[in-house]
């Protein structure tokens, strides 16, 4: 079975790789990455997240269509239900993580991708590769509550409305100009070398990092847990 994420540190850095490809969203995904996010913070000199992909092409495609449509042909609910639960525990921990956590988009983020990156405090990508995009209006899926939400955090809302229904791709280029990403790098080195030293710019107290984002993202934790859970449990999640 191939590695999902290769963990390693850079000073008070821990950057986390991504390694499986496309790097799709399925059950041994999720609770890989819970438990990869803990045992970053059991690092207790860490002081900031890089999240990235060793693919040339893919940051994230987002959910594996490969393992959810049989599933839903077998009727696999409980499997899918769980699944959706546990990504949502997966934003939740990032909504929530008491050092800031920076994307470095090196490929394309599609999908869940996209708003797993959303899910972090800050991003980057690259502007010569790699397209961000919310495909679910094509496939007919339809974003959850507390998707709707924290997305929002993360761009203004009339780039998400657009992107949201069109399932327009956007370059970084023009998403640095959104302010959706702090900046787009023209190669895979500077991309990195730019993630990792805004990264080492972060020397908060764990303490007062993780209440300041407790409290901003209040409303956003709380439509997760109050609104999420009727449509993931009535798998109201295709149209």
């Amino acid at each position: 079975m191939h590695a999902l994420s290769q963990l390693t540190f850079e000073g008070n850095v821990a950057i986390l790789t991504l390694t499986a490809g496309e790097n799709r969203h399925n059950p041994a995904f999720a609770q890989h990455l819970l438990a990869r996010l803990e045992d970053i913070l059991a690092n207790e000199v860490c002081s900031a997240l890089v999240l990235t992909s060793d693919d040339e092409k893919y940051f994230s495609l987002g959910i594996d269509t490969d393992w959810l449509m049989p599933a839903m042909q077998h009727k696999q609910f409980d499997d899918i239900k769980d699944f959706m639960h546990t990504m949502d525990e997966v934003f939740k921990t990032l909504l929530l993580y008491p050092i800031p956590v920076i994307a470095a988009i090196n490929g394309h983020a599609f999908g869940n991708g996209a708003i797993l990156a959303c899910a972090c405090d800050f991003r980057f990508m690259r502007a010569d590769k790699g397209f961000f995009c919310f495909p679910e209006v094509d496939l007919s899926i339809p974003f959850l509550p507390g998707m709707i939400e924290f997305v929002k955090k993360a761009m203004p809302y009339y780039r998400f409305n657009e992107m949201k229904l069109s399932g327009r791709r956007v370059s970084g280029t023009e998403l640095e100009q959104d302010h959706v990403i702090e900046r787009a790098f023209d190669s895979q080195e500077t991309l990195m070398e730019g993630a990792i030293n805004y990264a080492k710019t972060f020397d908060k107290k764990r303490s007062i990092f993780g209440e300041h984002k407790k409290r901003l993202h209040k409303s956003m934790i709380d439509t997760i847990d109050n609104e999420n859970g009727h449509f993931i449990d009535n798998l109201l999640l295709m149209v």
